[in-house]
């Protein structure tokens, strides 16, 4: 494999110090771009606690098969090793080459992050139907916002006028959860009624849009089996067809999110570490799931005057990753972390509880939490972690549940170590809670009933250059959340209009580009002009930030109906969109699957850690090259964040001049605007 394609960005690795060796405040920043975490990571050496920046340096070197994708174990004969260039290693035992058992791989991974998207999704349709049906009580779950309901009955078919909320939930509900197990052939709602008619007849065309959710993630994993298929495009092609139905799951759960617990409004607040106050007990919620979370909040608040009678201040709920992303944008939380952070967060001694859901949850967490007095409690059974408090949370008794984690936290407060904290002062202000309704009322201000011409106007006349989605995890084979930083503020500065979700969201919060009024510091000229107009318009009473918040991971779908409303808005299908992604530090499975159906929906995709794909040099160029000319979007993969800035930048100019020449020509001749991919 070429060495250019290889990333050898490994972060610390190359400097890592002995154990007992003397704290060293510059090398740990070499590990992360956070005041906060480098602080803590400094008091782990000193402890001598090990966290995952740790035990990444102690994996290397990794191995260069699994980092290829050419290691197969979907059979009991293996594991394979492939090497085209070594005598006897061409293929593996069954036979299969290069190609097949990375495409192979890579299609399991797009099914694993398919998986946990929609199953987070299936939980949110149930809670709907079941609080729908009266079997949930209003004091655990309500529908919030009827009007949201009543649009997306509207958008999927279904009748609304003189429907009751409680009918209308139902049959919404419903819907969704047909979306899981249809035997039928129709394509999944929640799929053709958001995306573009050109994407619906190309998904049609390529025979990749799902019908059921579920058969989608039983096919590909049939497919992928042992003695199956053995063609790297049918396989990449069952692939995508998953990560349509990961789109589907995903944009289902914030939908039904939306309606049960209210969909977000700017909202001001704060993140870092610094947000975890000694003056209270403070709980942490990690995960994904706001069926958990918002009712953590809820208990906290009804339960104030119980951490006072314990000596505390009150109850302060603290989020990490997307349950965080979540409780920022529509309560307002705090954020405490992204990912890589979330045994940081223990560190400072002052955390009493963490409660953990779904996704993403390291189970270290608990072993660091043996040297502190923090509680870690587990709440869901696909989610035990050995040494943990495991509470059986269930959604008809949510409230209930949800006093018994708070009180067992405000116990826990009275066992700190005065001796241990370690709280860092490190956090920045956060205007958050960008849903799609609320960036339209922002644009809607200059034009109320064109919002999203207010943004393709703005790239025409060449204000702006274009509109990033940043998404993604913390990975840390790069210096934790320095990709997401450099990236980000190189198209910012470069004049790009930037939304972000998930843990890149988190990286922005921290570092200050979504406080009231970065963009002025961050900005290029175009940008600032642009936001200082839609400031002046009256936009929010909190100011302008330079990244705005759209959520956590699963809320990448209001990123899509943005690029959907300008697509229609310019009268292209996707693919001609200025609208590019990045994903600096991809980490999960679920990242995978999501990139993969941001790439079939026509958008240029940026990739800041290689995937295990450069075994096999056919699908690496289906993934950079042949993708373009079927679906519109690509990978970009690169590791180098200068280089990546340009790339975007290039993909976004490019499609801006294409636009233009297009409009001048459809002018001249009185023909339509552009040919689809």
């Amino acid at each position: 494999m070429s060495p250019r394609h290889r990333n050898t960005s490994l972060g610390f690795a190359a400097t890592a110090k002995q154990p007992g060796a003397k704290p060293r405040r510059d090398a740990d920043a070499r590990r992360t771009q956070d005041p906060a975490a480098c602080e803590l990571l400094e008091e782990a050496q000193a402890r001598g606690i090990t966290t995952a920046f740790d035990r990444f340096i102690a994996q290397q070197p990794q191995c260069g098969f699994g980092l290829d994708g050419v290691c197969c174990r979907v059979c009991l004969q293996g594991p394979c090793r492939i090497n085209p260039r070594k005598a006897g290693m061409e293929k593996g035992i069954c036979g299969a080459q290069d190609y097949t058992v990375v495409a192979r791989n890579l299609a399991r991974a797009i099914a694993g992050g398919t998986a946990c998207h929609s199953d987070h999704g299936r939980h949110i349709a149930k809670v709907l139907l079941h609080v729908a049906e009266g079997e949930i009580g209003e004091e655990n779950y309500r529908v919030s916002d009827p009007e949201k309901l009543r649009r997306i009955a509207t958008r999927i078919g279904l009748e609304t006028e003189g429907v009751a909320v409680a009918d209308l939930a139902r049959r919404v509900a419903l819907a969704a959860l047909a979306d899981y197990g249809r035997h039928t052939d129709e394509t999944c709602t929640w799929l053709t009624t958001t995306i573009t008619p050109g994407r619906q007849t190309k998904f049609k065309h390529c025979a990749i849009a799902p019908t059921a959710i579920d058969r989608s993630i039983t096919d590909i994993i049939t497919q992928t089996a042992m003695g199956m298929d053995a063609d790297p495009v049918n396989i990449i092609f069952g692939g995508l067809k998953t990560a349509l139905s990961d789109y589907t799951g995903m944009h289902l759960s914030t939908d039904l999110s939306d309606v049960l617990f209210g969909t977000p409004t700017p909202v001001l607040s704060q993140a870092n570490l610094g947000v975890i106050d000694p003056a209270y007990v403070n709980i942490a919620t990690h995960g994904h799931n706001p069926t958990l979370s918002s009712l953590v909040v809820d208990a906290a608040q009804e339960l104030a005057g119980e951490a006072r009678q314990a000596g505390a201040k009150g109850v302060n709920v603290v989020g990490i990753c997307c349950t965080g992303n979540e409780l920022l944008m529509r309560d307002g939380v705090y954020l405490a972390s992204n990912v890589a952070g979330q045994e940081l967060a223990i560190m400072t001694g002052a955390l009493d509880a963490m409660i953990v859901d779904i996704q993403c949850i390291m189970p270290s967490v608990r072993a660091v939490a043996e040297c502190y007095h923090t509680a870690v409690i587990a709440t869901n059974p696909l989610v035990k972690i050995p040494g943990a408090h495991h509470v059986d949370f269930r959604e008809e008794t949510a409230l209930a549940t949800a006093k018994e984690m708070v009180r067992l936290a405000i116990r826990s407060y009275g066992k700190r170590d005065p001796a241990k904290l370690r709280v860092s002062e490190h956090k920045q202000d956060v205007v958050a809670g960008w849903s799609l309704e609320a960036l339209f009322e922002l644009l809607g201000r200059i034009d109320a009933d064109h919002p999203a011409r207010v943004l393709t106007d703005a790239i025409l006349e060449g204000e702006i250059r274009g509109v990033a989605l940043f998404a993604g995890c913390n990975n840390l084979k790069v210096n934790h959340d320095q990709s997401h930083l450099a990236i980000l503020k190189g198209l910012l500065a470069n004049d790009v209009f930037v939304v972000a979700t998930g843990c890149s969201a988190g990286a922005a919060a921290k570092a200050g580009l979504m406080a009231p009024g970065s963009y002025e510091e961050y900005g290029g000229e175009g940008l600032k002009k642009f936001l200082a107009r839609l400031s002046q318009a009256g936009a929010t009473r909190h100011g302008l930030p330079a990244v705005f918040h759209l959520g956590s991971c699963v809320d990448n779908t209001r990123a899509a109906d943005l690029w959907t409303a300008m697509a229609r808005e310019l009268d292209v299908d996707v693919p001609k969109v200025p609208f590019v992604a990045s994903a600096p530090e991809a980490m999960h499975e679920k990242a995978v699957s999501i990139g993969s159906w941001v790439v079939a929906m026509g958008i240029p995709t940026h990739v800041g850690i290689m995937p295990q794909i450069e075994g096999s040099e056919l699908v690496y160029g289906v993934g950079t090259q042949i993708a373009h000319d079927v679906y519109g979007g690509y990978f970009i993969l690169d590791p180098n964040p200068t280089t990546a800035v340009e790339r975007l930048l290039d993909a976004l100019e490019y499609r801006v001049w294409k636009l233009r020449v297009h409009r001048k020509a459809a002018d001249r001749f009185g023909a339509a605007l552009t040919a689809g991919y």
